[in-house]
């Protein structure tokens, strides 16, 4: 973490603030194949949402990595700004925030991809860095 902490304009309180950042655009990110899947099964505009049984499976489960990227920045956002208010020690900020966000692009690749027992793994552990953030702010507010 000394050569992440070595670049300029990288704090704990900045990693903390980007990281909420990159979580709201990973809710994106597989919405991008869902866009494809609707340009070859001939996207209708007047009824986009009756369009899901249209699509081709990579395109749903696209979809649905989208909607459960929702869940879990709803989650993470409010964790990461307790961990900034509280200011956890760096090296536990780090840490947590980078694997918050592989778990999240491995989730989605994996749910892309149809690997269920990855995108369960991934899941987890994507939540257990947002438990791990909310665990330890707690403890460091009450200490």
């Amino acid at each position: 973490m000394d050569i992440l902490y070595s670049l300029p304009f990288v704090s704990p309180a900045n990693l903390l603030l980007c990281s909420i950042a990159i979580a709201a655009l990973l809710i994106y990110l597989p919405f991008l194949l869902v866009g494809v899947g609707r340009v070859q099964s001939g996207y209708d505009m007047g009824a986009p949402r009756a369009m899901l049984d249209k699509l081709p499976d990579y395109a749903k489960r696209a979809t649905w990595a989208h909607q459960n990227s929702f869940e879990s920045f709803i989650l993470y956002a409010p964790a990461a700004l307790m961990a900034f208010t509280v200011g956890l020690p760096a090296e536990q900020v780090a840490g947590t925030v980078l694997i918050y966000i592989a778990a999240r692009i491995a989730y989605a690749a994996f749910y892309i991809f149809d690997v269920p027992i990855l995108r369960s793994l991934s899941w987890a552990i994507s939540m257990g860095s947002i438990f791990s953030l909310y665990f330890n702010s707690i403890q460091a507010a009450f200490v």
